[in-house]
């Protein structure tokens, strides 16, 4: 992994999924790798992209089957301030479960260099699934740091992890080993 050519997808990583509207207990536990990942990325000079939905109350059809969460421009749809937003990360907001779909996503990567995502967020199953799936899609390599990465339970979190394994060939790696290699 050439760490020149790679990014950080945070996937979701907002107040309603963790504390809110759609609260994750499990996503709660990943913060403190998800957050020290992301330093790590900062200070090695990787990017670091927040994949957010952002959803329009009332039109979108995401919210038909998970009710409202994430409203653009609500206290909802904002970064967990455990991570740090920083004005040299990337904001890219999502109205469905692919941080790529209908959005600029595969743009911005294509000119930052990138031909290697690292994906982390909520859910391994949905979200971060989707992710991986376009990513491998339109031909970038796939890196999911498992623990930074969850599910609203254990089985969703291992079925989604072994997917992402066996369908786009995703590398499982942990927060610590993705810090040895931006170190090294």
């Amino acid at each position: 992994m050439d760490t020149k050519k790679t990014a950080i997808l945070v996937v979701d990583m907002l107040n309603d999924f963790v504390t809110g509207a759609l609260k994750c207990d499990r996503g709660l536990a990943i913060v403190p790798k998800t957050a020290e990942l992301l330093d790590g990325a900062r200070a090695a000079g990787v990017p670091v992209i927040f994949c957010n939905d952002a959803h329009i109350k009332g039109i979108d059809h995401e919210l038909k089957l998970w009710g409202d969460h994430a409203i653009a421009g609500t206290k909802g749809a904002e970064v967990i301030p455990e991570l740090h937003l920083s004005e040299k990360d990337y904001v890219v907001p999502k109205r469905r479960y692919s941080g790529f779909f209908h959005t600029d996503l595969d743009l911005l990567l294509r000119e930052l260099g990138v031909d290697t995502v690292i994906v982390t967020g909520l859910h391994a199953h949905m979200c971060v699934r989707h992710t991986s799936a376009d990513a491998y899609q339109l031909g970038y390599n796939v890196v999911v740091a498992t623990d930074a990465t969850d599910s609203f339970t254990e089985e969703d979190y291992v079925y989604g992890i072994k997917y992402l394994k066996d369908t786009y060939g995703a590398e499982l790696t942990t927060v610590d080993e993705l810090l040895a290699r931006f170190r090294a």
